[in-house]
Order: C-alpha cells, then structure tokens, then sequence
C-alpha cells in the first residue's frame, strides 16, 4: 500500500526502480499516480496551481499518471511537502504525488495539444486575461483566497438545496458550512471547504458546469469573506461541524418578511447570520429526502439520464378521477402535457410531463399520497409519449391532451414558481386575490370542497394568503377543485402548497 509521504511513495517493480524512485532529488516536475480513469486535465492542474506557477503538463491516461511541471523547484517542494501531511484526492480518490526524475517536460504539442490548451485556458481564467500562446509563460502564482466560495445558479429551472450542493462539492473536499440565499432575484450560496486548496479545485472543475440537463448552470467565484458564521441548521444554511445547532425558532417563519421581500413567500429565517451586503430573502427549495429522489441520477454532470417524462399512477378513485384532476395535482410540480386514464384499468393512468427531471419530481412528492380517499402509486412508465386517440375514435374523454394550457406553471423560464414547490401539506399558498374577498369568502369556499379550515392568514395586501386544512389529504382536493377557481373580475385564484405553519 502506498504512504502518503513522498520518502514511502513506491511504484510496482523490481527493487532498484523502488530505490531509484524514493531517492529522487527534488525537481520542479512532479509524477502523480493513481488517478482516476475520468480525471481530465483541468483537475489534475488544479492540485498545483495554490503552489505557484504550472508551466506545463503530461497525461499519461493509459496509465492513470500524469507529469506536471511547476514554475520553479520551491513551488514543487512545498506542493509535495502539502500533501504529504494532507492525502490529495480527486474525485474521492487518493492520488500519489512525487518528485520525478526528469528536470523539465518536454511534451510533443501535436500529441499533448488538448492538455496545452487547457492549461492556458484555465491560467489565463486565473489572471482574468486571455490565454498565452507560450504556456512557459503563464503565471498562475496568485494562491486561492479563500476557503469560501460564493455560488450563483443561473437558469433555475429546477430547485437546487443545499444537500445538493454538499453532494456536488464534497467531492473536492469537506464542506464544513453552507448559506443559502436569494440576492437580485437569483438562488445564491456561500460554501466554506476546511482548505483553500480545495476551494480552488471545485471552483476550477464545476465553474461553468450544469448541475441538471442543460440548466441550473454554477457560476462561482471565491467570496471576500474567510470564514461563515451559521446560527441554524436547517434547509437554508448548515454547519457540518455543529449537529447540535438549532433548526430555528419557527422555522420556516409564519410572520417574518412577507411584506419586505415580494421574490420570496418565507421569506428569512429569524437570525439567519448573512453578510450585511447581501439581500436575505431566502427560498425554501425542496426537503432533503425529495431533493435526493428527485436529483437521483442526475446531479452533477451526469448527462442525460435516458428516463422517460411519462408517469404511471394506479390505485386511483376511478369513481372521481378525471384527466383535468391528474393535470392539476402533477401540474403542481411540473408542466403536464397529457393525460390518459386506461380504458380497460380506470384506476390507473398515464402522464406525460415535459421532462424526465418533472416526471421524477412529481413522483418523489406524490407517490403515497392520498388522493379522492384512496392512496395513490406513482412510478416510471416505461412509455416515452403517451397516445391521443385516432382522429374520430370516441375514447369517452380519457385522454386530454393539455400541451397548449395557460395554466401551465413552469413555462416561463425563470419563473418564481421554480422556487416554490414543496411537498403536499395541510397548508395552502392563495394568491391573484380580488380586493373584495374576505377571510371569510376562503374559509367557506374551501370548506365547501371538503374537509375543515383550521387556520388563516392574509399578507402581501390581501394579495395572498395561507390557509391551512385539517389535513394534507383536504388540502390536496382543495387544490384540486380550486387552482384556477374563477373569483370573478378575472381573478382566477391560484393554490399551491406551503411548507408555512400558521
């Protein structure tokens, strides 16, 4: 097994290659071994570039090796020194770093053209310049910050948590803190590794990078701030080092922000320790156990994950369901496009959504739960599309086909819709409110749609309000009956579900 000091770092093979290897003078090239077979040059660069100048670079993928070359024999010193009292990993995996027997690189560029260019491309990203044509003279000396980074999600199409951002950016290191916040409208985070070092790989392997398919792109910079303060431990921040933190005094708040910040419907947790420049309007993205189903397989540049956008559910009350039922329930977590209830089993049927990441998105939230008294199963389809009958063919209104409905909530890109889809819950969001409306006018209307309202709450000028029903099974056919409910004036009520307590 290979130690992590240079003086006990071997290679396999014969007795006098061992001797020759751990004798080795030290030199500005350093060998790096055991890499992982997906490595690319960017990450390998970025275990030299806290040290000083990287004047050069070798991949030997083949051998999962490679040779970088710093700018001065000091610089390789104090890297091998490093990492000889802290274990350097890519990707999860130990890699093993020594001094090489050549004093310098000398790399064919037709061969090693791809590595050259990445090497430029990420120095001059360093320096804030454009990259050189003579890789010797790139200077990439300046040492990373900061162990904390400020992250910004551009095109959220989908909620990104904080336990993705822990998943995703632990594999650089450990993740000691994180805060998450909205600042200018957009999904923001501070994330403090317990070394710069390591900091400065994520920021120069996922800068740039899509956590989902073709959306929900990381920007990242490092952050002037050296270290976070965390109070709580809840879906908005977290100290790893500090389980026994509180989650918070009413956490999400019931009272707290609603009228100051528009962009969020919590808005701040009570004591939230955010920097005094930063806009704390926090939303709420979705619980852990959600996030992890329905970011499985996808999170991180996974790709396309082949999974199709269709839903099966069964179990259904074939007495009451109807497509425009289906469509408003799994509308609440994405843009339905069709509906068919199956002609020969009419306690199941298809729903085609706009994407796999929707499709699994509503299964996580709504599989067990109880819908027209009966509890619903909701899995994958193996279908792709689901079919409209044959023109003429009379299917007794099972299929509906809702790809050009208004009521669609995800169109828009962008919309605040993305950053509010919780879980069902007893407690309902109203919005598109007419002025004339009483607490009372609410109270009755969703009464009368079954089951007892415990709870009311008006705020953002009568605008909206939370209402909360007796149980999570009155509150969804309250949302099923009501979204969209026509108040007259044309106001038509919108319902979704809250993670608020009143």
């Amino acid at each position: 097994m290979y130690g992590s000091s240079p003086s006990s770092l071997t290679a396999n093979g014969s007795d006098s290659k061992k001797q020759r290897l751990d004798e080795a003078p030290p030199s500005r090239v350093l060998h790096i071994r055991k890499l992982p077979s997906e490595v690319s040059e960017t990450e390998v660069i970025a275990l030299g570039l806290p040290f000083g100048k990287v004047t050069n670079i070798l991949m030997l993928k083949g051998k999962n090796q490679a040779f970088l070359e710093l700018g001065t024999e000091e610089a390789a010193v104090t890297m091998v020194n490093y990492y000889a009292a802290v274990t350097p990993q890519v990707r999860n995996t130990p890699v093993f770093i020594q001094f090489s027997t050549h004093q310098e690189l000398k790399t064919d560029s037709a061969l090693n053209q791809r590595a050259q260019a990445v090497l430029q491309a990420v120095c001059a990203v360093q320096e804030g310049g454009s990259p050189s044509s003579d890789p010797g003279l790139i200077d990439c000396l300046a040492p990373p910050p900061s162990p904390v980074l400020r992250i910004i999600i551009d095109n959220m199409f989908y909620p990104v948590t904080l336990d993705v951002l822990q998943q995703i950016f632990s594999k650089f290191g450990t993740v000691m803190k994180i805060i998450t916040f909205t600042k200018n409208n957009q999904f923001q985070a501070l994330l403090q590794f317990s070394e710069p070092v390591n900091a400065q790989q994520a920021k120069l392997s996922l800068d740039g990078q899509n956590i989902y398919n073709q959306c929900c792109t990381l920007r990242i910079d490092f952050s002037k701030l050296v270290s976070l303060n965390v109070k709580y431990n809840n879906d908005k921040s977290r100290d790893y080092t500090r389980p026994e933190l509180p989650a918070g005094d009413g956490q999400p708040p019931g009272d707290s922000g609603h009228a100051k910040d528009s962009s969020s419907l919590l808005g701040t947790p009570s004591g939230m320790a955010y920097p005094s420049s930063m806009s704390a309007g926090a939303i709420s993205p979705l619980s852990a156990a959600a996030a992890a189903a329905a970011a499985a397989g996808r999170v991180a540049l996974s790709g396309h994950s082949g999974v199709s956008g269709v839903l099966l559910a069964s179990n259904l009350n074939e007495e009451m369901v109807t497509p425009q039922s289906l469509f408003t329930l799994f509308g609440v977590y994405g843009d339905v496009q069709r509906v068919k209830i199956l002609y020969n089993k009419k306690d199941s049927a298809l729903i085609q959504l706009s994407d796999s990441n929707q499709a699994q998105l509503a299964m996580s939230h709504l599989n067990g739960q109880k819908m027209y008294g009966k509890v619903i199963r909701v899995t994958l389809s193996k279908h792709q599309t689901v079919a409209l009958p044959r023109d003429g063919l009379d299917d007794q209104g099972l299929t509906k086909d809702f790809n050009n409905s208004p009521l669609h909530r995800f169109k828009k890109p962008g919309s605040k819709n993305f950053q509010n889809i919780f879980p069902p819950s007893p407690t309902l969001h109203l919005s598109n409110i007419p002025e004339d409306v009483t607490e009372e006018d609410l109270r009755l209307l969703f009464s009368n749609a079954g089951g007892s309202v415990k709870a009311f709450k008006f705020f953002q000028d009568h605008k909206m309000a939370l209402l909360q029903m007796g149980a999570v099974e009155e509150a969804i056919q309250g949302l099923i009956d009501l979204h969209n409910y026509d108040m007259g004036g044309n106001h038509h009520l919108k319902v979704s579900f809250s993670k608020s307590t009143i």
